[in-house]
């Protein structure tokens, strides 16, 4: 019984918003804002009006924050999303060169809005992880924890964490050496030892500020690099 409640629980935000007549509700969530290379990809997903009746499906359930949830869970409800003909999703993947153009928050809201303009019929509201976006340019709800809070957040955090973590196993082969199959970017030791010994690659972002005192410590980049 505790376990159905909380299944109900966590798609009581978008009955809510049924119940209030809106039929395309959609949840958003990113993932990569923090490492110190790849692209951010964020991702929508919308679930069918009529799981207000049904509840969510069996093969959902179990569903959570990516982050709770292990690689082979996390394959498993991506090919479950993917494959739904009932399901609209979208994913946008934001590449260095912008994130160091208009800095990270500013990209991860691009591809945030990216994600929903991909998800047809368009949402009439979006919940949110995390903070208010005030350029989603629709109406939205922004939840603390959303991806533990929201199942169509969940989802969408799957999308995306999922989408990144395949980028960076490719980015792995083709720049050897840094480790990113294994930290995906971020700012491990081992990453920042790979950075001293081989210097930065294409993909690292030399606009990120956690990695721009080690930029100068090491004098990987020319000092016109380091200007926002």
């Amino acid at each position: 019984m505790a376990e159905g409640k909380t299944f109900t629980n966590r798609l009581g935000f978008e009955r809510e918003l049924w119940r209030q007549g809106l039929q395309f509700v959609a949840g958003v969530d990113e993932a990569g804002c923090g490492p110190l290379a790849g692209p951010v990809v964020a991702a929508a997903v919308m679930f069918p009006h009529g799981w207000l009746a049904s509840g969510l499906p069996a093969a959902l359930r179990g569903l959570n924050d990516s982050k709770q949830l292990s690689a082979e869970q996390r394959d498993r409800f991506f090919a479950v999303i993917m494959g739904s003909a009932e399901i609209q999703r979208g994913v946008a993947v934001v590449d260095v060169e912008v994130i160091d153009r208009i800095n990270i928050l500013q990209a991860a809201h691009l591809g945030m809005r990216q994600a929903l303009a991909q998800l047809d019929p368009a949402p009439e509201h979006a919940l949110v992880d995390g903070r208010p976006v005030k350029s989603l340019l629709l109406p939205n709800t922004p939840l603390v924890k959303g991806d533990a809070r929201s199942y169509s957040i969940a989802a969408a955090s799957v999308l995306a964490k999922v989408t990144r973590d395949r980028l960076m196993l490719e980015y792995d082969q083709a720049y050897p050496g840094y480790g990113f199959a294994e930290h995906k970017g971020y700012g491990t030791p081992q990453h920042l030892a790979a950075i001293a010994a081989l210097g930065p690659c294409p993909i690292h972002r030399r606009s990120f500020a956690p990695f721009r005192p080690v930029a100068i410590n090491l004098e990987l980049f020319p000092p016109t690099d380091l200007v926002p």
